[in-house]
């Protein structure tokens, strides 16, 4: 979760403004929290809130909390159609592919027992407002990574589950696809880029180096290729700890909730 949230911070302040290398500040001046961060911990605080229930109770809670974090933070950046979901009394799903279902899925990854569970988390998630199956997939695919990784998946097991489940193309490097990936908001174009930066890298910060430098919807990018990192490496403690500092209390009232239950 906190790795979704340090990859949409870095990636924030290029979002419209593609840099195309991996020299860059991480935590440069006017970077901070988008609607990635805010989604993250919401959906976090719905899962939280429904540990054991099914999926009727699940939805219900993760629209809750998602309006609730949404109104909350108005200015974070949202999708003029999301933010109109976000204002709805009854929202409903509007078959959305956006990458938005894959980078607040993080939480999922972490807080179930079996890749059965995980997925059908992620499937949850999504479908309250991505219920396009390009937009289910995506959350699935990532949850499931995050997953396979906390259990000690290699690199290698990885990337032939997810081309064998999901049928994502990931056989290309960061630096065969870097020049000509343009600014991409779609589940099927953001999630294989997001993945082959964690497999690409060596080391969770260069991990967040590739997606960023890939341009397009970097905040996004790096939310979901961070968010996958963190299953697998470390996060540096000075980065955790300049992280936490964009967020406020009751965000991290949450994040402290999230790591007393992850499993």
């Amino acid at each position: 979760m906190l790795g979704a949230v340090i990859g949409d911070i870095a990636g924030s302040v290029y979002e419209h403004r593609p840099i195309k290398t991996k020299d860059f500040p991480l935590f440069s001046p006017g970077c901070g929290l988008t609607d990635d961060s805010v989604m993250t911990i919401a959906v976090a605080e719905g899962l939280l809130n429904t540990l054991g229930k099914g999926p009727k109770h699940v939805r219900a809670a993760v629209v809750e909390a998602m309006q609730k974090w949404g109104r909350r933070c108005p200015d974070a950046g949202y999708g003029a159609r999301f933010t109109s979901w976000l204002g709805e009394e009854q929202p409903k799903p509007y078959n959305s592919w956006g990458n938005g279902s894959a980078m607040r899925v993080s939480a999922a990854g972490w807080l179930y027992p079996t890749i059965q569970l995980t997925t059908d988390h992620a499937r949850y998630s999504a479908e309250v407002s991505h219920n396009h199956p390009e937009g289910v997939r995506g959350a699935e695919a990532v949850a499931a990574a995050i997953f396979l990784l906390r259990q000690g998946k290699t690199k290698t097991e990885l990337k032939n589950y997810i081309r064998g489940v999901y049928r994502y193309d990931l056989n290309f490097t960061v630096e065969e696809i870097r020049s000509g990936y343009s600014f991409d908001i779609s589940c099927q174009g953001t999630v294989p880029a997001a993945i082959v930066c964690f497999l690409d890298s060596d080391s969770f910060e260069d991990c967040i180096r590739n997606a960023v430098s890939l341009g397009g919807d970097s905040d996004t990018l790096a939310a979901i290729a961070g968010s996958i990192a963190e299953a697998y490496y470390e996060i540096p403690k000075t980065m955790e700890e300049r992280a936490l500092a964009y967020l406020d209390d009751e965000m991290k009232r949450v994040y402290e909730r999230f790591k007393e239950k992850r499993l």
